[in-house]
């Protein structure tokens, strides 16, 4: 029972992040709804595979080289309270979202650069020139640890890995499916709300940290 705990927790862990950092709108989610209205399912889906991969590559990055960094207890506790922070900014940011973004002009002179061809690439390229997709998976690695969703062993680490690629692919798969049977594009206003309701999500994650962080503080005192 312990042990399947422990490779339940982080592949959960995994799945909720790969989900919801692909749930929310951005240029991979319009690229897929656009291209794969015109060019069907497999198209759209090639793009969300080229993106899950490099999604989960700076996930590996993020866990390789900084997660380890944050072990010591003085550094997760601040590091709790950070990610807890961090959750109310991106939900509100979200929340309050007002146009969608199109476009990430880093990406854009990377895939100028390279003129990827396939769907696969173009999700690939889009993902490996948005620095802030690392940037993101350095905080969420760093509190995952922080938090002992993930273990600091590869095994663990492993398996979120797993549970982030599955947790995308599920989204992209379902996005896919949707547009290639509708045969349209999303208006504007159904990605607004999507955006909205990533944002409604991401704060009742800040609530669940919270609530932790209320519990640890009660234990201690």
């Amino acid at each position: 029972m312990g042990e399947s705990f422990q490779i339940f927790t982080p592949w959960v862990t995994g799945f909720i992040a790969g989900f919801v950092a692909s749930f929310v709108p951005g240029p991979i989610n319009v690229a897929i709804i656009n291209q794969g209205a015109r060019q069907g399912f497999k198209w759209a889906l090639m793009i969300g595979l080229g993106s899950t991969v490099m999604e989960v590559l700076y996930c590996g990055i993020a866990f390789a080289g900084f997660s380890a960094l944050f072990t010591q207890r003085v550094i997760k506790a601040v590091l709790e309270v950070v990610s807890f922070l961090l959750m109310i900014y991106l939900g509100l940011k979200y929340l309050r979202a007002k146009v969608i973004e199109d476009h990430n002009p880093a990406a854009d002179r990377i895939e100028q650069k390279l003129h990827p061809h396939s769907a696969f690439a173009i999700g690939f390229v889009q993902v490996l020139g948005n620095p802030g997709v690392l940037l993101m998976w350095i905080a969420l690695t760093a509190s995952f640890v922080a938090h002992e969703w993930v273990e600091p062993n590869w095994s663990e680490k492993l398996i979120c890995l797993v549970g982030v690629a599955l947790g995308a692919l599920v989204w992209f798969v379902g996005l896919s499916y949707a547009i290639s049977r509708k045969g349209r594009t999303f208006s504007r206003q159904t990605l607004l709300w999507m955006e909205h309701l990533s944002g409604v999500l991401l704060l009742i994650i800040a609530a669940i940290l919270g609530a932790r962080i209320v519990i640890l503080l009660s234990v201690h005192h």
